[in-house]
């Protein structure tokens, strides 16, 4: 695995300096009060840099409203020190909020039997990783397995499987959010629960696509992180949401905030327009899953000669 970012402008260099730091101190502030020993003694194992930075295809257009992702994996040494609450909200706040990042950071926490499991299964998405990615951080004696692809046959058979479960789910969520649509006209309240179901959907959709596109699905809710995925992927994706102007991204950021907001905050507020925006642009993201997900089916059916 590389482990040199020459081939990136000084200040995206600096940039993933800084993350990496970050990452590295608030982990060993939240394991310094530990009295079990594994937690006592855990340890970030590498820091891996994923995705465009690393394939040096990164795209920066602020006034389009496209900037790529730094995308970053961290490897721990133990199961339990994965969970982002415990041990990982803190850092991921301090670069959110850090004014020198000109970018979103996307952080993915697994242990390393997890990802060599994933590789020695074949799973496109830790084969590309393994293939591109750049270690900014890591500790002897903590090499990654050797992949081992999948065959043809078995790739179909596993995005096949993706596919019949996860888009008829996109559908419901769709259908819940268009019967919470039609009540909104009897009570405004309604909006919030067509929020909700319109970001369900949405993240299912991606969750779909990247399943059956690289065998992997991050434990996340953040449909911000799962686009950033699939549109690295698949550039297609891209046209599903509007970004051009403030009030596109207003509108996305709506639909990122669902989530949570829709459900626990007062404040949160949709309008109708809002909503009849949104819906069209994941109608659009599902429709666009189903399109290239069949190509891609069809493809592996082909390669495996079935």
């Amino acid at each position: 695995m590389r482990k040199d970012v020459d081939h990136l402008p000084l200040k995206q260099q600096a940039e993933l300096a800084r993350v990496t730091q970050i990452l590295v101190d608030e982990f060993a502030v939240a394991i310094s009060r530990a009295t079990q020993p594994w937690k006592k003694n855990g340890k970030i194992l590498k820091i891996i840099l994923f995705g465009s930075f690393s394939r040096n295809d990164w795209v920066d257009e602020p006034t389009n409203g496209y900037t790529s992702d730094f995308d970053i994996l961290v490897i721990v040494s133990h199961k339990d020190l994965t969970d982002v609450a415990d041990y990982w909200y803190v850092a991921e706040d301090k670069i959110q909020r850090d004014g020198e990042m000109a970018r979103p950071v996307n952080v993915i926490i697994h242990t390393l039997e997890e990802v060599n499991q994933g590789l020695t299964r074949g799973e496109y998405f830790w084969v590309d990783l393994a293939r591109d990615g750049i270690a900014l951080y890591e500790l002897p004696g903590t090499e990654l397995a050797s992949p081992k692809p999948l065959t043809a046959a078995d790739a179909y058979d596993m995005a096949n499987g993706y596919f019949k479960e996860h888009l008829p789910a996109v559908d419901r969520w769709m259908k819940l959010a268009g019967v919470s649509c039609i009540e909104s006209g009897q009570d405004s309240k309604w909006n919030k629960n067509a929020a909700f179901n319109l970001h369900q959907a949405a993240e299912t959709a991606y969750s779909c696509f990247l399943l059956i596109r690289t065998h992997y699905m991050p434990r996340s809710h953040n449909i911000k992180f799962l686009r950033s995925l699939a549109e690295d992927k698949e550039p297609r994706l891209i046209d599903s949401w509007p970004r051009a102007t403030k009030l596109d991204r207003r509108r996305f950021e709506l639909a990122k905030r669902a989530y949570v907001d829709s459900r626990y905050s007062s404040a949160f507020e949709i309008s109708t327009d809002d909503l009849t925006a949104i819906t069209a642009a994941v109608r659009s993201l599902r429709d666009t899953v189903e399109a290239v997900s069949r190509e891609w089916l069809e493809s592996l059916r082909q390669k495996a000669g079935l």
